[in-house]
């Protein structure tokens, strides 16, 4: 009995209490955005319209939407809206639904009048009426029972053309967009409206940016003030409302060139010009171009001994030497954070680099320079190149740079008239086992990295690896000698003979990147790979033999494939140093500038302006004839030879105006319309050839060093002619008896240099050996070491001439 009073007793007290508890259980108090009262964190406090300073600008009946509002309570925090509800107001504060139209719960915008209860089962809000109506309304958006800002829009018939110019000074005859009110929102605030109806203020708007120029560049860092002149209609109904469309909002197509900011103030950044365009009505329309001046010289030195800046160092291997870079604009303004790259005549010992600095790898010698070419550097949409300089290459001076020491030697020697090909390894007592190849070679070119050696044939395409020693599966769909490989050893010029094609085949993937009808008789590259020089010949399908004639073509990364034509057959080619294009061998010697020939049509840096080019111009070189040519790494020769009409040496000495300083050229391209850039090469040394009755020039090669320079000839004589080039004035011809240890040498036939110049291979008829001319303690080149016997056979056993060398460097050994 005890129990069950107690349980009573805890029924009528112990349950109401709980439940009395959970009856009195309360929500999280208010958290306030500032003291005990007021606006709640978590309410909407502050809803935004975008574009808040563009506004929308819209044609007559053009349909549109306002973006979706933004809401954020007191704390900046977003706030959650179920709905908006909108509306259009005119400046005055008045509805209006003439001008523009809302749709309420959407933001459906109409530039003159949506159709309301029309009926017939037409739904409401699907039609703008236009009403053709100009001016400017206003959109707020509620919702959460707060108004958004006004947001405005501009109502104006439909805008047909936005052309930049210059700033307007008369507001009234000449409106621009730096007399709309618009320009003035964000500036003072203040706008005297005339009362002429083109909307315009009174005045043009004060700003401290000057206009953009329209016929000159602008320096890197100056400021521009962009102004617009916005038509609408065609013909006789064009009507400028340039003042009636709100604000333009302006975007370049390349931004490295030029920023703008939303007031359309321009900055220039990166040489290189632009298509600006123009955003207005929900429509983008170019407007115009923008020039950030290219440079007009870039100068390049290093510290040389007691800290003095020079144009010629040493540097040993593996040590880093900085090179300091001065480009200017051609008004004076120095110019950063261009995208160079860092060209060397000879990357195997002395590579180039991105970064301004020279790190040889290996003894030799090298001419650095730097290069701005587009479309890295100095970029330009394709119909305006040319048009203030800007969408050409410049280039630096050369500076020369010798990594002194010795290198070992790896030699390949192959024959035209063998299968065998003979690796030579000078660190070994022997010579290397002979290597059998698929097919007879009609060519032979070597790796900038000397890691494979391609040997063209009628038959297929041949690769030798020289870090294996193996021969690789032959590429049979590639037929024809292989004229250059490029400097970063991803491209190959391959000439078809009899399907007429050159091509540019990409060995890391077996295809052909691109091709171009003619025969290839000589090519090539500039330094960085970017472009190819290749001369053209007739092929005689019955001999075999291909006659130079007087096309030339050309392929860039900028411009693609590009064929001219010379005013004579060219017999070769040899790039410029700088590359600032090249030199054809002939009768008479020519060159060609990587400058264009610029003509522009219209008003400059608007979308009226156009320019055509002639690439590849003749640079105004006429010398005396040469059969092969060479350009020495220091920049001050082009030497040449030739058997017509008697075997010759020639010298010419490279300058390029206004310098007119041999070594020191002026290599910017012209700015000017119509101007040509050209060369000067003018003769300092023409000799007969001593000793030699040839019937062909092979080669001209001169050391890396630009100190001596051999001759490989066709015909007879038994000796090795030489040229030593002076810096100023004529050089000395020479001759190199060929040594007689393995038999009768007739002629030198084919030649190549070691990489650190202390020897000269040279593949010789009539004995079948290769001699080495190596480099003598004063300086002087004899031929005092047995030569190499590869003992090459034909197909019948017969000791063929080793007519295909070429070298890799190592390090030597001690």
């Amino acid at each position: 009995m005890r129990r069950f009073a107690t349980l009573v007793f805890l029924l009528l007290f112990t349950i109401p209490f709980g439940v009395s508890i959970s009856g009195c259980s309360k929500k999280s108090p208010a958290v306030f955005c500032a003291g005990d009262t007021g606006p709640v964190v978590g309410q909407v406090s502050n809803i935004t319209l975008q574009p808040k300073i563009f506004g929308i600008s819209m044609n007559f009946a053009q349909i549109g939407q306002v973006t979706t509002p933004t809401a954020v309570d007191c704390k900046g925090t977003t706030a959650t809206v179920s709905s908006y509800t909108y509306a259009t107001f005119l400046p005055n504060g008045q509805p209006d639904m003439t001008i523009a139209d809302v749709q309420p719960t959407t933001g459906k915008l109409c530039a003159g009048t949506w159709n309301r209860n029309t009926g017939g089962g037409i739904a409401d809000f699907t039609t703008c009426n236009p009403t053709n109506k100009t001016g400017t309304v206003y959109v707020v958006a509620n919702g959460g029972g707060v108004s958004s800002n006004p947001l405005p829009i501009f109502v104006h018939a439909v805008v047909t053309n936005v052309t930049l110019g210059p700033l307007s000074t008369d507001c009234v005859n000449d409106p621009a967009t730096n007399c709309s009110p618009a320009a003035f929102d964000t500036q003072t605030n203040t706008c005297a409206q005339t009362t002429n109806g083109n909307g315009c203020c009174t005045a043009p708007v004060a700003t401290t940016a000057t206009a953009l120029a329209d016929t000159a560049c602008v320096s890197q860092g100056v400021t521009s003030q962009l102004a617009a002149r916005v038509i609408a209609g065609t013909g006789t109904s064009q009507t400028n409302v340039s003042c009636q469309v709100g604000h333009l909002s302006y975007a370049p197509q390349t931004a490295s060139v030029v920023t703008i900011d939303e007031n359309g103030v321009a900055t220039a950044q990166h040489s290189g010009s632009t298509v600006i365009t123009a955003n207005i009505a929900n429509a983008g329309s170019s407007a115009g171009f923008f020039s950030t001046c290219p440079p007009v010289s870039i100068q390049l030195s290093a510290v040389g001994g007691g800290g003095v800046p020079t144009n010629s160092i040493v540097v040993n291997p593996n040590n880093v030497q900085p090179i300091t870079t001065v480009a200017t604009d051609i008004n004076g303004t120095i110019l950063t954070g261009l995208t160079l790259n860092y060209e060397s005549t000879t990357p195997t010992t002395i590579p180039g680099n991105s970064a301004a600095s020279v790190t040889p790898t290996l003894p030799g010698a090298a001419a650095i320079t730097a290069v701005c070419r587009p479309p890295t550097c100095n970029p330009s949409p394709f119909n305006q190149i040319g048009l203030f300089g800007n969408g050409k290459a410049i280039a630096s001076n050369p500076v020369s740079v010798i990594a002194p020491g010795t290198n070992s030697t790896n030699l390949y020697i192959a024959s035209t008239n063998s299968l065998y090909l003979v690796p030579v390894d000078f660190t070994q007592p022997q010579l290397g086992s002979p290597v059998r190849l698929p097919y007879q070679p009609n060519s032979m070119v070597i790796s900038i990295d000397g890691s494979t050696v391609y040997m063209g044939s009628s038959s297929g395409l041949m690769t030798y690896s020289a870090t294996s020693n193996s021969v690789g599966t032959p590429n049979v769909a590639i037929t024809g000698p292989v004229l250059a490989v490029s400097p970063d050893g991803t491209k190959l010029v391959v000439t078809d003979p009899v399907r007429q094609f050159v091509y540019l085949y990409l060995p890391a993937t077996g295809v052909i990147q691109t091709q171009y009808g003619g025969v290839g008789t000589h090519a090539v590259f500039s330094p960085d790979s970017s472009t190819v020089y290749v001369t053209l010949g007739d092929y005689n399908s019955s001999t075999g033999v291909t006659t130079p004639n007087n096309q030339l073509l050309v392929n860039s990364t900028f411009i693609g494939w590009y064929q001219t034509t010379s005013s004579q057959p060219t017999t070769d080619v040899a790039i410029g140093v700088p590359s600032v294009g090249a030199f054809f061998g002939g009768n008479p010697t020519t060159a060609r500038s990587y400058c264009s020939e610029t003509t522009t049509v219209g008003v400059p840096a608007t979308t009226a302006s156009t320019t055509s080019n002639i690439f590849y111009p003749d640079a105004g070189v006429l010398a005396p004839q040469t059969d092969r040519v060479a350009t020495t790494n220091d920049g001050l020769h082009l030497l040449g030879a030739t058997v017509n009409p008697a075997p010759a040496f020639i010298d010419l000495a490279i300058s390029t105006p206004p310098t007119g300083t041999p070594g020191l050229p002026h290599v910017a391209c012209p700015l000017a319309d119509g101007q040509t850039q050209k060369f000067g090469a003018t003769p300092v040394f023409t000799g007969a050839l001593p000793g030699v009755t040839a019937t062909a020039i092979t080669g001209v090669l001169p050391t890396s060093d630009s100190k001596i320079a051999f001759v490989t000839y066709l015909g007879s004589g038994g000796v090795l002619p030489t040229y030593t080039p002076q810096a100023a004035g004529p050089g000395t011809l020479g001759s190199i008896a060929l040594s007689t240890a393995l038999g009768t040498p007739i002629a030198p036939v084919a030649g190549v240099v070691s990489a650190d110049n202390q020897t000269f291979f040279a593949g010789t008829s009539g004995d079948n050996a290769v001699h080495l001319i190596t480099k003598q303690t004063d300086g002087t080149y004899k031929d005092t070491t047995t030569p190499i016997a590869p003992k090459l056979p034909d197909v019948n056993g017969n000791i063929v001439t080793p007519n295909l060398l070429v070298q890799k460097p190592r390090v030597a050994t001690s």
